[in-house]
């Protein structure tokens, strides 16, 4: 009796122009080309990943330029730096690289 009731009702209000209308509905939401929901949500994504590259960016940035700061007034920064990364030694030292 149910599907009954509903085939009626199907017959009653679903027309070939609202199915039409429908169908392009759904054919510009999903399937067109550049306005459709699945190549905004794509671009959305590209926007978010790229917005977190550059304030990871932006972290490496303030960073290097602390560093580049305290380098212009700490000798001792600027020693500890050379000797780390380009095994710079004093005359009566002795340097063992370990990796």
């Amino acid at each position: 009796m149910n599907a009954k009731k509903l085939f009626e009702w199907g017959r009653r209000y679903v027309t070939l122009p609202l199915v039409g209308v429908v169908c392009f509905v759904v054919y510009m939401w999903f399937f067109n080309d550049e306005n459709s929901v699945m190549t905004r949500m794509e671009y959305q994504n590209n926007i978010d990943d790229l917005n977190a590259e550059i304030s990871s960016n932006n972290d490496s940035l303030e960073y290097y330029h602390r560093l580049n700061a305290s380098l212009e007034t700490n000798r001792d920064d600027i020693e500890r730096i050379v000797r780390e990364h380009y095994h710079m030694k004093r005359d009566n030292e002795d340097v063992y690289v370990f990796e």
